[in-house]
């Protein structure tokens, strides 16, 4: 399985079931989450400000990044066999970061009956640099 979890058949620990990639964030891309999450910290989106806090420029808001990593998992699950989802934030995502986001089954168990994945995530920058690792576990 490479793009999406077929449940039909069972996936095998080592498969990946989730890669997407994202297009490089601009300032537009941030000046438009800033207004649909709210976030409005300068550091995302006035260069002065950022420098003056001793960055080279505005950095990507996490949960955009991890907003990604939700999207890339919920087109690879039906959103309804999704049991949970976690992440941990590992660098700070600059501007212009193309974000690839790629899930593997770590593990294959049964809670209550029902058959289940722990899937391993990971959403790294063009250059190799995990921005967010977590995990995801869904019923198969």
């Amino acid at each position: 399985m490479t793009d999406t979890m077929d449940m039909a058949t069972s996936p095998a620990v080592g498969d990946r079931i989730v890669h997407k990639r994202f297009p490089a964030i601009s300032r537009h891309r941030l000046a438009l989450y800033c207004g649909a999450s709210g976030d409005h910290n300068p550091i995302h989106v006035d260069i002065d400000f950022a420098k003056a806090s001793g960055f080279p420029d505005v950095f990507t808001h996490g949960m955009l990044v991890m907003g990604y990593l939700g999207q890339a998992l919920s087109d690879a699950v039906p959103p309804g066999r999704i049991r949970s989802f976690s992440t941990r934030f590992a660098a700070i995502t600059q501007l212009g970061a193309e974000i690839t986001c790629e899930g593997t089954v770590a593990e294959l168990f049964e809670e209550g009956g029902e058959r289940r994945a722990r899937i391993a995530l990971t959403t790294k920058d063009q250059h190799g640099e995990t921005k967010l690792a977590g995990e995801a576990v869904v019923a198969l």
